[in-house]
C-alpha cells in the first residue's frame, strides 16, 4: 500500500512537471514566433547564424542612437538602411553605420549613377513594404541593389533592422553581405568628435 501511495505521488509530481515544461515550451515558441520576421526567415533558409534582439520602441525617437542603447551595442555597430533613387539605376538601398551620414555623391559613384537622392519618407513603405525604423534590405517587396559602407567589415558583428520596429538582427558582416548581395564601398561620412 505504501509503495502504491509513493508511486502515485511520484506520478502526480511528474505530471505536474510535464505540464510546466509544456507551458514553458509553448511560451518560448510563441515568443519566437513574435520575433520571427521575413528577414530572419531568409537568413534561416540561407543557413546564416544570427541573433534577434527585441527592444521597446519609442515612436518619438527612432534614432540609431536610441536603438543602440536598447540593444546593448555601440552606435558604430548598429546599422541603418536608407532608401535612395539613382538617376540611372532607380531605387537602391544604402546601408551605413548609425554614427554616419550618407554621402550621396559617393553613393552615386559606387552605384554607377550621376546623382542619387534619398526617397521621400512617404515612398519608403510603398517601395519596400517596410516603415521608417524597420527598413531592411532583406525581404523587401522588390529586390533592389544594396550598397554597404566599407566600415562594416571591421566589426565582428553588426545589428540591422529585422524588418519591424523593435527587433534587430545581429550577425556577422560577411553573412549580411552574402544574404543581401551588397556591394561594399565608402558611402558615408562621420561626425567629428566634439572638442573637450
Amino acid at each position: 500500500m505504501l509503495q502504491l501511495a509513493a508511486f502515485s505521488t511520484q506520478a502526480a509530481g511528474l505530471l505536474c512537471l510535464a505540464r510546466l515544461v509544456r507551458r514553458h515550451a509553448q511560451e518560448l515558441c510563441s515568443r519566437a514566433a513574435i520575433m520571427m520576421t521575413n528577414a530572419a526567415r531568409i537568413l534561416e533558409r540561407l543557413g546564416i547564424r544570427f541573433e534577434l534582439r527585441e527592444y521597446e520602441v519609442d515612436e518619438k525617437d527612432l534614432s540609431a542612437e536610441n536603438v543602440a542603447g536598447k540593444v546593448g551595442l555601440p552606435l558604430d555597430q548598429v546599422w541603418k538602411t536608407l532608401v535612395a533613387r539613382g538617376d540611372k539605376t532607380g531605387v537602391l538601398f544604402a546601408v551605413l553605420s548609425g554614427s554616419a551620414t550618407l554621402d550621396l555623391k559617393a553613393l552615386a559613384k559606387l552605384s554607377g549613377n550621376r546623382s542619387v537622392e534619398t526617397v521621400p519618407l512617404k515612398e519608403v513603405q510603398p517601395l519596400t513594404g517596410y516603415i521608417r525604423g524597420g527598413v531592411t534590405a532583406l525581404g523587401a517587396k522588390r529586390s533592389y541593389p544594396v550598397f554597404v559602407d566599407e566600415l562594416m567589415e571591421i566589426f565582428d558583428v553588426v545589428a540591422v533592422s529585422a524588418g519591424a520596429r523593435g527587433t534587430q538582427i545581429v550577425l556577422a558582416p560577411t553573412d549580411y553581405l552574402r544574404a543581401t548581395g551588397g556591394t561594399l564601398g565608402a558611402i558615408a561620412t562621420f561626425r567629428a568628435a566634439a572638442p573637450k
